[in-house]
């Protein structure tokens, strides 16, 4: 039972930092304002840079032993990673 809890949290963990890197991105980085951002915010290219940063929290999971929640941002990724490239056909 904990295992399936530890992959929950590590896929919603996933999702919601490409969220945050996504929006990063777009704040620091891009000419696009903050009203432009939802409408940009789609863009494979913003959320694929949003994704690096599920690169690091999968390394602290696998540095603190916690396999499970690594495996739940892995596939969050991938999910996304999918959803976009499903889009782009």
């Amino acid at each position: 039972m904990k295992n399936k809890k530890d992959l929950i949290i590590g896929f919603i963990s996933g999702l919601i930092c490409t969220c945050i890197g996504a929006f990063l991105y777009i704040i620091l980085f891009s000419r696009f304002g903050i009203k432009d951002i939802a409408s940009q915010a789609l863009q494979f290219k913003f959320v694929s840079r949003g994704a690096l940063l599920n690169l690091g929290l999968f390394f602290l999971f696998l540095n603190r032993k916690q396999d499970e929640k690594a495996k739940g941002v892995l596939i969050a990724t991938l999910i996304i990673a999918l959803i976009f490239i499903i889009n782009r056909l």
